[in-house]
């Protein structure tokens, strides 16, 4: 069977042509001058595409590009870069969904990821996942929603919006190997019209993907998912807690 097509990243400066971000390109850094770790860009899906641009473009929606400071693109050297194998070196970078899931009385949705995945086990983060070719950013980040959780919402009409983007690579440490991943994940708060009481009736986890689940109050989910990248304090929140969701 033939891999799925993946919606990957390009970037687009100062009304340059657009050109397909490269696995070791820190995508922040390229837009960050005076802080080199967030930015404000203008972001968009085009024809499988992800478009990064600090300029907008039709169709286009503002948000906070964030990455912490340890993020091992920023932080390898060409040597590391140069060792690394050609599938991983060119395969671009891909694009994640999160949907952090907001109910009626302000309780934010959180899980666990099960401990036997390869890719940041254990830790506590909103529903969500790859795109799929030809996919929406919403539908992607509601699909991944149902599968993980089996709570469906395709097709319910909630308002949403883009809370931000964080650049995210695996493993997240340099000392825990060279990257292997490096996504540009982008934040959606969607906000149901039921109680999370409601919405945990209709809970039920894919136990090879997720061990807990979680309903809390804004400022304690903040605090679990700024430090999901791997250290016990990052320096940094991440976008989609970085705006008040409740």
């Amino acid at each position: 069977m033939a891999s799925a097509k993946r919606v990957l990243v390009y970037l687009s400066k100062e009304a340059s042509l657009l050109q397909r971000a490269t696995f070791v390109q820190g995508v922040t850094g390229f837009y960050g001058t005076e802080n080199p770790d967030g930015v404000t860009v203008n972001c968009g899906l085009d024809h499988n595409r992800f478009i990064i641009s600090d300029r907008p473009f039709n169709g286009s929606r503002k948000a906070e590009l964030q990455r912490p400071a340890f993020c091992p693109i920023k932080n390898l050297s060409a040597e590391q870069a140069a060792s690394l194998p050609e599938e991983i070196s060119g395969r671009g970078v891909d694009v994640g969904v999160a949907i952090l899931l907001e109910s009626v009385n302000k309780r934010i949705l959180l899980t666990r990821r099960s401990k036997g995945l390869h890719i940041f086990p254990n830790v506590w983060v909103p529903p969500g996942g790859h795109m799929e070719d030809g996919e929406e950013l919403l539908d992607a980040g509601l699909r991944e929603l149902q599968e993980e959780t089996g709570i469906s919402l395709r097709g319910a009409n909630l308002p949403w919006s883009i809370l931000g983007l964080w650049e995210s690579a695996s493993p997240p440490l340099l000392s825990r190997g060279l990257p292997t991943r490096h996504h540009i994940v982008t934040y959606l708060l969607v906000s149901s019209n039921e109680t999370h009481q409601e919405l945990q009736e209709k809970l039920c986890p894919d136990e090879q993907e997720v061990s807990a689940c979680v309903w809390l109050d804004q400022d304690i989910a903040e605090q679990i998912v700024a430090t999901g990248d791997g250290e016990e304090d990052s320096g940094r929140k991440r976008p989609g807690t970085q705006t008040s969701v409740m």
